[in-house]
């Protein structure tokens, strides 16, 4: 645990917490709402960290302020898509060092002492854990909390499984806001081995929501894995919500559990680049790890007549960050063969966005469902190069 020790009237110290990695701050003075936002830039960018001891509203009109001024050194697209990626991920870790700056301290019980401050103690305490004293944290990260905290209570609408079904996303699991790859595992025929398809896993579930689609399609037993703790308890409250818990078992921390399934179904972060903290992982995979892993244990851990799902955009294509022939090769290094694949696009308003520095990419963008099995071990067949193409 760091330990953050300023003076304000007296020798005073907390906790520091940053779900984002951010080592505590060196420096650190007392601001308030007499702080303007060029001082406050000038302070941040210098290494120095603010502790907010003015209003609520005051604290958020600030951050906006500051966040405006950083936004001016934005970089500006270039040919590149690929060192436009690169160029936009250096200068938002830029930003949001700067933002992580602007602090506010959480009182031992979790409460926010700020004037007119809303109760923030249960959303703290559903991403934080049990308060365990006064604790230093980045305002920019509480909203992220809050914001969290309110997609806990409502729950995300997931029609595929079934009118008023939602799926209830804890702070730092990845929300199933894009329904399109729900949909192509609630859409693709099940692959029937013996009776049915009896046992499926879902690699890296997340919410658990992959896993309620193939418990309400008709699979007997699924078994979920992740290797965040935090994303196998939501699963678990997800799938006891829906009343599939009976159905389905949720384990980790590895990637597969132990024998055999006639589906094993993976929807890997769809990114090959390093996360920049824990809140990122569900949407970059350095060099590809989980994909790789999915591929290779795939033969190892599906039945006779089983298939694997994999579930991937193609938008790191469109970055240049790994190309159609790269993926293709893994498939078929790994021993498999491609039997279909099931193509979507994406329907989040980012695609639609000519604003987006990497409009062009997005607006591109396919997602894809490929139905993947063993490879016969007679020879090659070249199956690792077969695509059916479906667009729904």
């Amino acid at each position: 645990m760091s330990l953050v020790r300023w003076t304000e009237n007296a020798p005073l110290s907390a906790r520091w917490h940053s779900e984002s990695g951010f080592p505590p701050p060196r420096r650190l003075i007392v601001a308030d709402d007499r702080l303007r936002a060029a001082t406050t830039h000038r302070l941040t960018a210098e290494g120095t960290a603010l502790l907010w001891r003015g209003g609520y509203h005051g604290a958020r009109r600030l951050l906006s302020a500051l966040s405006r001024r950083i936004d001016r050194k934005a970089p500006q697209p270039t040919p590149s898509p690929t060192e436009t990626f690169r160029l936009q991920r250096r200068f938002r870790a830029h930003r949001a060092r700067l933002l992580g700056r602007f602090l506010v301290l959480l009182e031992p019980d979790h409460s926010l002492a700020l004037r007119r401050a809303p109760d923030v103690r249960r959303a703290c305490t559903e991403a934080y854990g049990p308060p365990s004293g006064p604790t230093l944290v980045p305002l920019r990260e509480l909203l992220g909390v809050l914001g969290a905290h309110q997609w806990r209570e409502k729950g995300v609408p997931v029609p595929a499984l079934g009118d008023d079904a939602r799926i209830h996303p804890y702070y730092g699991v990845f929300a199933p806001v894009r329904g399109e790859y729900v949909d192509l595992v609630a859409e693709t025929p099940l692959p029937t081995v013996g009776p049915g398809c009896g046992t499926a896993f879902d690699l890296g579930t997340g919410t658990g929501v992959l896993a309620a689609v193939l418990a309400r399609r008709g699979v007997r037993r699924v078994i979920a894995t992740d290797l965040s703790s935090r994303a196998r308890v939501c699963a678990r409250d997800n799938l006891a919500r829906l009343g599939l818990a009976d159905r389905v078992t949720v384990t980790g921390p590895e990637l597969y559990p132990p024998g055999r399934a006639a589906l094993v179904v993976c929807n890997p972060p769809w990114l090959p680049a390093r996360p920049a903290s824990t809140l990122d992982q569900g949407v970059y995979d350095p060099g590809g790890a989980m994909l790789h892993a999915f591929l290779t244990g795939l033969s190892a851990h599906l039945e006779p007549g089983g298939e694997g799902w994999l579930i991937l955009s193609d938008l790191a294509e469109h970055l240049g960050l790994r190309t159609r022939a790269e993926l293709l090769g893994a498939i078929e290094e790994a021993g498999l063969k491609v039997l279909a694949r099931t193509d979507t696009r994406p329907r989040h308003p980012r695609a639609t966005d000519p604003g987006d520095p990497l409009h062009a990419a997005r607006a591109a963008e396919v997602t894809s469902l490929w139905r993947l099995a063993v490879r016969r071990p007679s020879g090659r067949t070249g199956g690792g190069r077969a695509e059916v193409l479906i667009h729904p």
